[in-house]
């Protein structure tokens, strides 16, 4: 599962053919059947960011088209290609999640799928029937509410909404910014501080909290963002929200290390595939447009200005699915992977932008076409350059590592 042996294939590693079977049947359906559909997703106001994919699609198109495409990922099993098989999942290794998810990516149309934060795997008892179970099945969605309006950069320093001891549970208050799906959820993971003295070292507790939880309110409409025509980002504010003992996730005290466990693999190992998927497009589209489009009597391919564009995305592309695989093949070694999972997250978001602005180059006025999706690839990989923690901050994460030896 773990082999580094080269291939000739889009992939790196040379895959088992049980995943690389997986990977065929992925792009078989992004062609078939997503693909196709394009259109009419680039001209909806709900192919915005923020949306879980099982509400997205349904937003977007017709019943009938919604249900096709949901039928057609539980039917090949990749409904369940992140899901553990204690859950009924695949239970494949961290390497196949990332070659299968960068052949999903290649199109800005989503396939429904159990993505579920890795933390709701710390469940107990009954969390399992009312929180994990009806997430794996796309019966709930929920949404990770860690970022505070002056508290991004460092939550676990600046965090302040509180949830303070009653009997039979705990009451928060505070506010929350900047979270996706707020306004369509079930219920959010919410951090909050338990001991202002310890705070990320033991002092943070993460909390499963109904999102009709009287005093939880989320401003509407959102805040709004270029990243899609509808908001879909949101201040929470807590006014005495009452949760009790069974709705702690995990441990008190150790919500903080939860959050960075969601971060480490969902919003950075994983943006890996999700830029490569994107990266990987841009460039088949800018190749095949270098060859048909013709300026003073050549295509464009046969000019050097334009070839050295399609070579430097070669190399991003390349470089970061080398990358990418190894940290994930890392991961499955039960290696702490944290600083390899800001390097990722660093090099997909800083040269997915890079890649897709070279694409829109290449393709002149038509890179701005919004029946092209390169412009929202573009919007997608550059805002990753920021949420889920800035490039900044990933570069400190790097840097801690190197100089600790």
């Amino acid at each position: 599962m773990h082999s580094t042996k080269m291939s000739a294939s889009a992939t790196s590693y040379r895959l088992p053919p049980e995943i690389q079977e997986l990977c065929d049947v992925a792009k078989r359906i992004v062609r078939d059947e997503l693909m196709p559909l394009e259109q009419e997703w680039l001209a909806s106001p709900n192919q915005a960011y923020g949306m879980r994919e099982l509400p997205a699609i349904r937003a977007a198109f017709s019943p009938e088209v919604a249900k096709r495409i949901e039928t057609i990922s539980r039917d090949t099993g990749l409904w369940y290609l992140m899901i553990p098989e204690e859950y009924g999942g695949l239970g494949l290794s961290m390497l196949a999640q990332v070659a299968i998810l960068e052949q999903l990516f290649y199109t800005p149309v989503m396939l429904p799928f159990a993505n579920v934060a890795n933390i709701l795997y710390e469940c107990k008892g009954d969390q399992i029937d009312r929180f994990l179970k009806p997430v794996i099945e796309g019966e709930k969605v929920t949404a990770f509410a860690q970022t505070e309006p002056n508290a991004g950069s460092d939550p676990g320093g600046m965090m302040q909404t509180r949830a303070i001891r009653k009997p039979g549970g705990w009451v928060l208050n505070g506010t929350k910014m900047w979270i996706s799906n707020a306004h369509e959820c079930d219920f959010l993971m919410v951090q909050a501080v338990t001991d202002p003295e310890k705070r990320q070292r033991g002092g943070i507790t993460m909390f499963l909290v109904d999102r009709k939880n009287p005093g939880l309110n989320v401003e509407v409409p959102g805040i709004r963002t270029w990243l899609s025509q509808i908001a879909k980002q949101h201040v929470v504010h807590f006014d005495d929200v009452f949760v009790p003992d069974e709705d702690v996730l995990g441990e008190v005290g150790k919500g903080f290390s939860l959050g960075q466990a969601w971060l480490t693999i969902h919003d950075r190992l994983l943006r890996g595939p999700y830029a490569l998927g994107k990266m990987q497009r841009s460039i088949d589209m800018s190749v095949d447009w270098a060859k048909q489009r013709v300026t003073f009597g050549k295509p464009l391919s046969e000019r050097q200005a334009i070839q050295w564009k399609l070579v430097d995305m070669h190399v991003d592309i390349q470089a970061l699915r080398s990358m990418t695989y190894e940290m994930a093949a890392r991961a499955d070694a039960e290696e702490d992977v944290r600083a390899e999972a800001a390097l990722v997250k660093l090099c997909a978001s800083e040269w997915g932008a890079r890649c897709v602005d070279q694409a829109i180059q290449i393709h002149g006025a038509m890179g701005e076409s919004l029946d092209l999706p390169l412009t929202l690839f573009y919007r997608l990989l550059r805002h990753t350059q920021i949420g889920g923690g800035a490039s900044e901050i990933q570069r400190i994460l790097i840097a801690r590592k190197l100089l600790r030896g």
